[in-house]
């Protein structure tokens, strides 16, 4: 099959590899759309210290099952799914108190084993979700990063008439936009420096949207409850750390380059008892994912953007890095019907 390959940091191929086959409790899913994450950039880059070359990238996928190995009786050939890239060991200290995600064997297909770049991906059963009716494949696709926010919103645990503030107005702050409006803010604003993406980002229902925080104290002189940097910048990061109310919540949801360091305030933490947290991927959260996908929580056709074929990847890193368009994908096996 036709695959992309991250051979090592900043060394990219597209080539023939050998086709996937299912080995017990496992399927073969025929891939009908991958998308691009910022995870993607960082392994290229060597930024991401998870991942294991050489790899497949893509771990946002959907598809149609093609073949299913032993033991496999919930799913036939030809049903159209959705996975969990997840890979825990089920073993360990963390998995033991069920938080999979800090698994100290951690593994993600795309990023420890092959992924969803390629014409097929092989899973595990397990993973597989079927799609509700009315999802397309192209919009299953958003259903992984989808499920991060869930985990997000799960950790942050905000309240009814909470005000957010999130910084990026890209496919991640413009989900989480999405979600926080149906999880009962009083108010949701967005920082970015792409005018083009705020438009995006207040036609989806923002309340306000600026290039600086500094815009948006008028109206909010105390902060806001929840702050959501969903950029891995370091300068927004920093500056985010700045702006909740008293008593507020700083969520690290954006995946910043492994090495970088951030400055803050440890007087101000510990005076305004500032809560700081992190959300890591994926935790009970991708069959929830599923259900919001389908009762149209999210404005999936405004979020896909960009499609790409496979031998297209490299153009399509450029894309993202160029902050052009939402979330863009890649269609291994050619232009979706």
């Amino acid at each position: 099959m036709r695959a992309v390959v991250i051979e090592e940091p900043n060394q990219l191929n597209v080539t023939t590899v050998a086709d996937p086959t299912p080995g017990p409790g496992e399927v073969v899913v025929k891939v009908a759309a991958a998308g691009l994450c910022g995870t993607d950039v960082h392994m290229l880059a060597g930024e991401f210290g998870p991942t294991r070359y050489p790899v497949i990238p893509g771990h946002e996928f959907s598809g149609e099952i093609a073949a299913v190995g032993a033991g496999v009786t919930e799913f036939a050939e030809g049903e159209a799914v959705a996975a969990d890239p997840a890979l825990y060991c089920g073993a360990c200290h963390f998995c033991a108190i069920g938080r999979g995600n800090l698994c100290e064997r951690w593994g993600s297909i795309g990023i420890t084993v092959d992924g969803a770049c390629a014409e097929y991906v092989r899973v595990p059963a397990d993973n597989c979700y079927r799609l509700p009716e009315n999802v397309p494949p192209a919009h299953a696709a958003l259903i992984e990063p989808l499920s991060t926010i869930v985990r997000g919103f799960d950790i942050v645990a905000p309240r009814l008439g909470d005000h957010f503030l999130i910084y990026g107005a890209g496919t991640m702050g413009l989900l989480y936009l999405q979600v926080a409006q149906r999880a009962g803010a009083a108010s949701v604003s967005v920082v970015d420096l792409n005018e083009d993406r705020l438009a995006v980002a207040r036609r989806l229902g923002a309340d306000a949207v600026a290039t600086s925080a500094d815009e948006l104290t008028d109206t909010h002189p105390r902060g806001w409850e929840v702050v959501t940097d969903c950029t891995g910048s370091i300068r927004a990061i920093e500056d985010g750390l700045t702006r909740p109310v008293r008593g507020g919540t700083f969520q690290q949801f954006g995946c910043a380059p492994d090495q970088e360091l951030a400055r803050f305030s440890p007087f101000r933490l510990y005076n305004d008892e500032i809560r700081i947290v992190g959300s890591m991927a994926i935790l009970h959260s991708y069959g929830r994912a599923v259900e919001l996908l389908g009762k149209g929580v999210i404005d999936a056709e405004t979020m896909i953007t960009h499609r790409f074929g496979l031998d297209e990847y490299a153009t399509a890193l450029d894309t993202f890095r160029q902050g052009s368009g939402r979330k863009l994908q890649i269609l291994p096996n050619g232009p979706l019907v």
